[in-house]
């Protein structure tokens, strides 16, 4: 067993051909030994550490902080600044629900079926009630569809910008709401649906999540963007069996194909976004570089 010294006290023991402190007059003072080799019990030798007082001990940086720069959890989250439309549309689903919780139900009755996209609306003032019931959330902030919009919205602005993301929810939202109530209203015509579905409740965001899902599905790496889609269509088709809400169950599966077509030009315009983004890094390294030429011409004349 090997004995360390402080840095108060001297080795006692030098070993063989090494010459001791008073002997060696080509050490400055205050200046610390240098590394010597120490035999070990083994018969091996290795060199022994300087002791000196005048090193402190450099603190390993925390592994915590680096993993978390590194995973980025903060990412799937929305931001004024990285996510503006997730950010200010899911500021406003929070105000709406929060008063379709706390005000008079009678009143947020009225305001429902007024934003309704029944196909009376559709057929009076289709721009209003389409815009309108997309500001509504079925179940409040803590259903499904507020956590898939907040987390899968996100995903896909920071991937084709906000205004390609607002285009493929409306687009989803849109066209889906028309396909279902469309069909109700053929439906009524033809006698086979009473003529109260011509004004049934439909209102909610979850046309526009299921078209935004459907998308970002096609923008994700296959081991990730795969199983995304296969479960969430999964349990949409789980819904259209149980024959709960069939209409409404078949705009979902409607929406959904409707982002999964989108996935040409979603990624072309990923594709974009990525060369815009590393133009300006290639622009300065040509900047660098002639500079760097500039100073050489300038040193050589």
């Amino acid at each position: 067993m090997e004995r360390t010294a402080t840095a108060d006290t001297q080795v006692s023991a030098t070993p063989s051909g090494t010459p001791s402190a008073g002997e060696d007059s080509s050490l400055l003072d205050a200046m610390p030994r240098q590394r010597e080799v120490v035999e070990t019990a083994w018969g091996s030798t290795r060199p022994a550490v300087s002791v000196s007082a005048s090193t402190p001990a450099v603190p390993r940086a925390p592994r915590v902080p680096g993993l978390l720069r590194l995973l980025r959890p903060w990412r799937v989250l929305p931001t004024p600044t990285g996510t503006p439309f997730t950010f200010g549309y899911g500021t406003l689903l929070v105000v709406t629900s929060l008063i379709a919780q706390y005000a008079d139900p009678t009143l947020v009755n009225q305001l429902h079926q007024a934003s309704s996209t029944d196909v009376t609306h559709l057929v009076s003032d289709p721009f209003l009630v389409l815009v309108a019931s997309a500001l509504w959330i079925v179940g409040g902030v803590l259903s499904p569809y507020a956590i898939l919009f907040l987390l899968v919205l996100t995903a896909l602005e920071r991937r084709i910008g906000g205004v390609r993301a607002a285009g493929v929810f409306l687009t989803g939202h849109i066209l889906a709401t028309l396909a279902t109530e469309g069909t109700v209203g053929l439906a009524v015509l033809a006698g086979h649906l009473p003529d109260s579905s011509l004004h049934r409740f439909d209102y909610g965001i979850s046309f526009g999540v299921a078209a935004s899902t459907g998308a970002l599905a096609g923008l994700l790496r296959p081991w990730l963007g795969l199983p995304l889609l296969a479960l969430f269509g999964w349990t949409l088709v789980s819904d259209l069996i149980a024959f709960t809400d069939p209409m409404t169950n078949w705009g979902h599966l409607i929406s959904l194909a409707i982002g999964v077509a989108s996935w040409p030009l979603i990624r072309r315009w990923q594709r974009a976004g990525r060369l815009v983004r590393l133009v300006p890094v290639e622009v300065a390294a040509v900047d660098v570089a002639r500079a760097e030429v500039a100073r050489a011409e300038v040193a050589r004349g």
